[in-house]
């Protein structure tokens, strides 16, 4: 597991998030754009480990349940971060939003990948682009400050809102993918007990 260098970088994105949480909190200067380096370098480790898995053949069972937990783990706890910092309905609204959608799309693959159908929700083009958008958004939102007269933070916000759209809009292309399966696990359960009665 450790000999294998994209499993390394899941786990180094895992142990960044304590890291990350500290630096939110400790009273130093530039505290947000060290959170915002500690952020972006979790991000491209998110795309390199995925990356060196294909291109040096060490794709893994546990690195395929490890990385998206990864992922999941650091942006939820970061947005968590930022609602306590700006405790407004217009933050918590997108959160809501994106981390229900994580919570459902993880149960509805879990549920799938029993029944045998897990190919049925891959990842689509759809949850890239929102995965893109959040993880900008998130990086602008943690930085904060207007950079060279570029509202950063209001940039941010509109992105926040963009991957909120894209997560209900991928999560509804799952629940589509997934619905014969669905629909078919209660006819087959409705005949067993047909069957038994």
């Amino acid at each position: 597991m450790l000999s294998n260098i994209p499993n390394i970088l899941t786990l180094m994105r895992i142990a960044l998030i304590p890291v990350f949480v500290a630096f939110f909190y400790l009273p130093v200067e530039h505290a947000n754009q060290i959170c915002a380096g500690i952020f972006a370098l979790a991000a491209v480790t998110d795309w390199l480990d995925g990356f060196l898995a294909r291109k040096l053949g060490q794709m893994s069972a546990f690195g395929a349940f490890l990385d998206p937990v990864a992922d999941k783990l650091m942006v939820i706890t970061a947005l968590i971060l930022l609602v306590e910092v700006d405790p407004t309905p217009a933050l918590a609204i997108p959160t809501i939003i994106i981390i229900g959608r994580e919570i459902s799309v993880s149960a509805l693959r879990e549920w799938m990948a029993e029944v045998g159908e897990r190919a049925k929700v891959a990842v689509t083009i759809i949850a890239k682009i929102k995965t893109a958008a959040q993880m900008i958004a998130i990086l602008l939102l943690i930085y904060r400050e207007p950079l060279w007269d570029i509202p950063v933070y209001t940039i941010g916000y509109v992105l926040l809102y963009v991957s909120a759209v894209l997560t209900v809009w991928s999560m509804f292309v799952y629940l589509k993918a997934a619905l014969p399966s669905l629909n078919g696990s209660v006819a087959d359960e409705q005949r067993n007990q047909e069957d038994k009665g």
